[in-house]
């Protein structure tokens, strides 16, 4: 096996790196167990007897008894506390009070289908965003610049579940080019009619994320323009396209993909949104039911899930500006 050699800087930025990396992964786990500690009290705070609202005026003491004791509601917070985080530790996320089935059963395909909507809205999010960019950088204080980052700012500050309402009004009610809904009727699922339900939804979240990762791109690519190999690749002979091509995006895009994984926790946000306008049957949906139904098993999980992608992702982008900013790398080894 070919031996690897390291020079002492590289071995040096390794080390850097991996205190690093260590460093957030630490700090996610601790992030990820506080939320799950006050999910967790949050949701046994809220007043009201469960066991009688799932069973009813009619239940009598000894159905409540059961009820409670079914659903470990019969023991301390803390001893539930500790028995809720020894299961999830296990994989078990526990049994919905409202389903009366394990909260994997429910949660597990409402994940696959949001996860669904999160990839076409990723693929047009960000090309669109980064293109948006690019083009004002190009046509910096031109016409072209300020509707492009006027307009992207000030769709941004509209709320997706906003912009979702008055697209189905639009696209889906008045000119009727999209499905109001975001789920084809069974029969009618195959790939390309699932994305094409998924489109005005998808524009409904591109909307607010549009601008913020545009301006990213377009700072980057402004910095590129101004930079010393931009202007030693024009004296070389290369045409403004050619350079901007070969050297300015690749330079100016690697942090914008840095800055898209940390966008991650507001599409999370959104999905949330936009599923319950669009009437989608995913995570955002099931999360709401459980809110509605005091279903604690189902909330508690997955907020749990979501703090885990949240922090996942936010984990990466934190790697990512470490590695492809140098000012970074400098300040996290000292």
């Amino acid at each position: 096996m070919p031996i690897i050699s390291l020079s002492v800087a590289e071995y040096k930025l390794f080390e850097v790196m991996k205190k690093f990396i260590l460093k957030r992964l630490g700090l996610s786990v601790v992030t990820v167990f506080l939320v799950a500690v006050i999910v967790f009290f949050l949701t046994h705070i809220l007043p009201g007897n469960v066991a009688r609202q799932y069973l009813g005026r009619g239940a009598t003491e000894e159905d409540l008894v059961e009820f409670r004791r079914v659903f470990g509601l019969d023991k301390s917070l803390l001893s539930q506390l500790f028995i809720w985080i020894k299961d999830l530790l296990q994989g078990d996320l526990g049994q919905s009070m409202q389903y009366r089935g394990p909260v994997s059963d429910l949660l597990l395909p409402a994940i696959g289908y949001s996860s669904k909507l999160a990839g076409v809205a990723f693929f047009l999010i960000v090309p669109i965003s980064i293109l948006g960019g690019v083009v004002a950088a190009m046509n910096r204080g031109k016409k072209v610049d300020r509707i492009i980052t006027v307009g992207g700012l000030s769709a941004a500050v509209i709320p997706e579940f906003v912009w979702a309402i008055v697209l189905v009004l639009t696209f889906g009610v008045t000119f009727q080019i999209f499905p109001v809904t975001a789920f084809p009727e069974e029969g009618n699922r195959d790939v390309l009619n699932q994305i094409w339900y998924l489109i005005l939804p998808s524009i409904s979240l591109l909307l607010v994320l549009f601008g913020y990762i545009a301006r990213i791109a377009r700072a980057g690519v402004i910095e590129a323009l101004e930079s010393d190999y931009m202007r030693t690749a024009v004296l070389k002979g290369l045409t403004r396209r050619q350079a901007v091509t070969k050297h300015v995006l690749r330079n100016a895009l690697l942090p914008t993909i840095a800055v898209i994984a940390s966008q991650v926790p507001y599409l999370i946000g959104g999905l949330i949104a936009v599923e319950i306008v669009f009437n989608y049957p995913g995570f955002g949906t099931i999360l709401k039911g459980a809110v509605d139904a005091r279903d604690y098993s189902v909330l508690q999980s997955g907020v749990i899930i979501s703090s885990l992608v949240i922090v996942g992702f936010q984990l990466i982008a934190d790697i990512l500006f470490a590695v492809l900013n140098p000012r970074i790398r400098q300040k996290v080894s000292e």
